[in-house]
């Protein structure tokens, strides 16, 4: 861009500025009227930290083909920046130079002025990234004469204090090494000191991921960019081999994948799949990807592909020959419900989990079948019915007595006559609960009947019995 163009913030202030008004003496800060004087044409355009924001978090995003590990460092008074944290990232690219070279490089051609530098902490990296030279810096260099010659404002320091450091003639990070630390925390507070510290590696510093990180992950560059169905197809293949060897030495099993494809113009695609049980076999992932493949728009061409292990779950090794006829069965429905899942939403795919509450219809729950199962719970007592109704259904039961069971009872219009009665099991009401839909006095009295027919019944007398008022009546179950 060959004209002199800059982003005005409220009409009066300069937020940033292109190569040519940078030449012309104009920086981040400035007044628009002075940049007027001293640039007579000067291009503006509003500025739109949003947008900014979002376009970084696109290229953290990108970054992914380099490292998990990215973050945005957000804007500050010399404008926003990356964070990547590529430690055993680097020999993928033959070294920390040439990651350096082609991530600048790429940036580049995409039309971004950029400059990096990698150094063992991120102080140091943002100071020489910044305000240095760039490049590599080794992990056992001494950073205290790369940051000697440096600006105080390289340390990140609120531009309040850079100005109160400067009427001290305070300008160098040199200058502030040679001061005692007590002097500079009364007048400055402890940034001042922190900042130094982190820089130079005395302080650790603690920086958060854009991203979870995965517990495994797999790469595959290729030589010649890439796009046909087939092509996409093999290159997950291979990443799932290399990712289901991971796992197995580490004895996990997947949960969620996800495979991320780094286009030539910058683009990133990005796939998931979820598992309802912890899974390493390569080839059911695989068709699991195989119905999402053909979403990933290749452009001009894929360079870098990526799978990420994003959660998992301990699975030991198990011997197949040794299984039980029916382990097969329990593999078929696990693999088909991990497709039901990947393509319906697993929050759509429930399975009934057991529920701790001493209350039949509450006993259970629908949970989704990637959820982890639950603690086990003690059983009842007494045994319950195959078939729960959704809700009790009233009936009407006759009983010698208002605490006996029924000699017989009238159901959907079908009477059926008692022949054996077990009971009754007495269940009270949840009362620690303030559920509205659960009456205070809700006490139960079950009896498990038999009619003349074979057929069983779970049966249950509602509350307790009070002179002048008749018992109610419920059927709640049948057995086999």
């Amino acid at each position: 861009m060959g004209f002199p163009l800059v982003t005005v913030e409220g009409g009066s202030r300069l937020v940033a500025v292109n190569a040519p008004a940078w030449a012309a003496g104009l920086g981040p800060g400035a007044a628009l009227a002075e940049a007027r004087s001293l640039v007579p044409g000067l291009r503006t355009a509003p500025a739109d930290p949003a947008a900014d924001l979002r376009a970084l978090d696109a290229l953290a995003d990108w970054c992914g083909r380099y490292t998990p590990w990215t973050a945005v460092d957000g804007f500050a008074w010399e404008g926003g920046g990356l964070w990547l944290d590529v430690t055993g990232c680097a020999h993928l690219l033959g070294g920390e130079d040439a990651l350096l070279d082609d991530l600048t490089a790429r940036l580049r051609n995409f039309g971004y002025a950029c400059r990096a530098a990698l150094a063992a902490t991120p102080g140091a990296a943002w100071a020489l990234a910044r305000f240095g030279d760039g490049g590599v810096v080794g992990k056992k260099a001494n950073l205290e004469p790369l940051l000697a010659p440096l600006p105080v404002a390289a340390l990140r320091l609120a531009p309040a204090i850079v100005e109160g450091l400067d009427r001290l003639g305070l300008r160098r990070v040199a200058d502030l090494l040679r001061l005692p630390r007590a002097g500079l925390a009364a007048r400055f507070g402890d940034a001042v000191a922190t900042r130094l510290d982190q820089a130079l590696g005395r302080t650790d510093e603690p920086l958060s991921p854009r991203r979870p990180q995965p517990r495994l992950s797999a790469r595959l560059a290729f030589a010649e960019p890439i796009g046909t169905a087939d092509d996409l197809a093999a290159a997950c293949e291979s990443l799932l081999g290399d990712l289901c060897r991971d796992m197995e030495e580490a004895r996990l099993g997947a949960r969620r994948l996800e495979l991320s494809a780094y286009r030539v113009d910058g683009g990133v695609s990005r796939l998931a799949v979820g598992t309802a049980r912890p899974v390493r076999d390569a080839g059911h992932l695989a068709r699991l990807f195989a119905e999402k493949l053909k979403d990933v728009r290749a452009g001009f061409g894929i360079e870098v592909m990526t799978l990420l292990l994003a959660a998992a779950d301990p699975l030991e090794a198990s011997q197949a020959a040794l299984l039980e006829d029916g382990a097969a069965e329990d593999e078929g429905v696990d693999r088909l419900l991990d497709r039901l899942g990947n393509r319906l939403g697993f929050r759509w795919v429930t399975r009934l989990a057991a529920y701790a509450s001493h209350i039949p219809e509450k006993a259970c729950r629908a949970v989704p079948v990637s959820a982890p199962p639950p603690p086990s719970e003690d059983s009842p007592a007494s045994p319950r019915p195959l078939h729960l109704l959704p809700w009790p259904e009233p009936v009407e039961a006759l009983a010698p007595l208002p605490d006996d069971p029924p000699v017989a009872f009238t159901w959907r219009r079908q009477r059926h006559r008692v022949v054996r009665s077990e009971g009754p099991e007495r269940i009270g009401g949840e009362w620690w609960l303030d559920d509205p839909a659960v009456p205070r006095d809700d006490l139960r009295d079950y009896y498990r009947v038999e009619d003349e027919d074979g057929r069983r019944f779970w049966l249950f007398r509602q509350g307790l019995y009070r002179p002048g008022a008749p018992p109610r009546w419920y059927l709640h179950g049948l057995f086999a």
